[in-house]
């Protein structure tokens, strides 16, 4: 159960980003303010931890699923193709390991 909690806030996370993205492509005005609460919310999310590294590291392997799967397809319309697919398996396979890694294989 906390691997599907701590996967969804990173995927809240990914999608808290967007806002900037349409800003950068010169959009309207307005869109700054849900920029600057998206990236007040992309701040917490990613530090409310003792190891924010870690969860900045784990994170970004959700930010590149985020892009292949829901900007590439949802937004440009582009099919990913099946090395998108594997890159995405290996990608949350990375964040699960940086997450949760550290609680099953103790340092000596």
């Amino acid at each position: 159960m906390e691997i599907i909690k701590t996967m969804g806030l990173f995927v809240v996370t990914a999608l808290a980003e967007l806002p900037y993205l349409w800003l950068k492509e010169g959009k309207p005005l307005w869109l700054l303010f849900p920029a600057v609460i998206s990236l007040a919310l992309f701040v917490w999310l990613t530090h409310t931890s003792q190891a924010a590294g870690r969860v900045y590291a784990a994170y970004g392997g959700v930010y590149i699923c985020v892009a292949l799967m829901m900007w590439l397809w949802g937004i440009e319309a582009v099919r990913p193709a099946i090395t998108d697919w594997i890159g995405v398996g290996i990608c949350l396979t990375g964040v699960i390991v940086i997450m949760f890694g550290a609680q099953v294989i103790k340092p000596a």
